[in-house]
């Protein structure tokens, strides 16, 4: 890729590869529909570009945190089902109602308030039930479940698509709250018996048949991440996904630094012999994480092939450093594009160099990046 004149970087987004990570998602329980998750702005590649690729190939149902989000994603996307994990807000249900949003309910007052609104308007309202089997998190607790189930008056007025909850532990496939979350949601699933049931985020998928039930919700392996954890052995390689992210930056500046000088903030970094150094105009403002200073590495293209080069000194707000010494002068000029996520740089190890999770390194990916969504349809 050419940098243009104005470009400092580019977030090339493949949305080919993420149809393909779908499809194959949805392959693995042809019996269940498969939805996708797309809160935080698609995993920070953008919503409305994600959702429209997967609208196009066939995706009917999405799922985002915020009543925001929703309210946002419906701007784009107007055919399809729309819901909202952490069900509708205290006043402003009214809203999501109008725009023919469905919400997660997962308290006793979210379920009295949207039954109260939908004897307001005098219809019926859709809606999904979110039932806590282990995370302790959002849901129901077993008492409040129970109640439901024992007095279905207090659904009056909503139709309840499917009742659902969420895994604790599915990126670890041997976690014994998998097997007992699978068992206590098939045991709520009897108490609900007309309604649909969806266990499996990207992970559970993996986990097997026991665990997909009607609606799947993958969400970060759509991305290109990998869902499982590094400690799940060979079955990881199995769940590796196709590269979506491929983050571009480029060199600003090479210099020569003498034996004995430091690089960047705080003088940290030492020069032990002369080096090559190389600016490359993206930093933490940018969602490099600062955690990979002297951590991390990028991907250069030289005249003999990709060559791995380490980050030299602090990750600063706009800037990184890079040890270019094994590159030839001409394979690193200004405006050589370096690649930083994607391009032979793992998404998931830049993470773990940076001890955080790819879901963090995608979701913090900032605006100033030029992105180029490649598409063939």
């Amino acid at each position: 890729m050419t940098f243009s004149s104005g470009d400092q970087a580019i977030l090339h987004i493949d949305l080919d590869a993420l149809v393909a990570n779908w499809r194959r998602l949805g392959s693995m329980a042809p019996q269940a529909e498969c939805a996708a998750v797309v809160k935080a702005d698609g995993y920070g590649l953008g919503a409305a570009e994600v959702g429209a690729a997967l609208q196009k190939a066939g995706c009917r149902r999405f799922f985002v945190a915020h009543s925001e989000e929703a309210l946002a994603l419906r701007r784009a996307l107007t055919d399809v089902t729309i819901h909202i994990l952490h069900g509708p807000t205290a006043g402003g249900e009214a809203e999501l109602a109008a725009a023919k949003l469905t919400p997660v309910l997962s308290t006793p007052g979210q379920i009295a308030a949207w039954s109260a609104l939908a004897k307001r308007l005098d219809r019926r309202l859709p809606a999904a039930l979110h039932i806590d089997t282990g995370m302790n998190r959002l849901g129901l607790t077993d008492a409040e479940a129970d109640a439901v189930a024992a007095d279905p008056s207090r659904l009056d007025g909503i139709d309840l698509a499917f009742v659902m909850t969420h895994l604790a532990c599915a990126d670890e496939p041997d976690h014994p709250l998998n097997r007992s979350q699978a068992d206590r949601f098939a045991a709520w699933r009897q108490r609900f018996a007309n309604l649909k049931g969806s266990l499996a985020n990207s992970a559970g998928i993996f986990l097997g048949a026991d665990w997909h039930h009607d609606i799947l919700r993958p969400g970060i392996a759509l991305y290109g991440a990998n869902p499982l954890d590094p400690a799940a052995g060979p079955r990881r390689a199995a769940s590796r996904m196709a590269e979506v992210v491929h983050l571009q930056g480029k060199i600003l500046q090479v210099r020569s630094v003498d034996r004995g000088m430091t690089v960047g903030y705080g003088a940290g970094y030492i020069v032990e012999k002369p080096t090559q150094i190389a600016t490359v105009a993206v930093g933490y403002a940018d969602g490099l994480s600062r955690a990979l200073s002297g951590r991390g590495s990028a991907i250069i293209k030289g005249r003999q092939g990709h060559v791995r080069v380490p980050i030299a000194g602090r990750v600063s707000m706009d800037l990184i450093t890079l040890d270019v010494s094994a590159l030839a002068a001409e394979d690193c000029r200004p405006g050589t594009p370096v690649s930083l996520l994607g391009g032979g740089i793992d998404l998931d190890e830049q993470a773990a160099l940076a001890g955080t999770i790819g879901y963090e390194l995608l979701t913090q990916l900032g605006k100033r990046y030029r992105r180029i969504y490649k598409s063939a349809a």
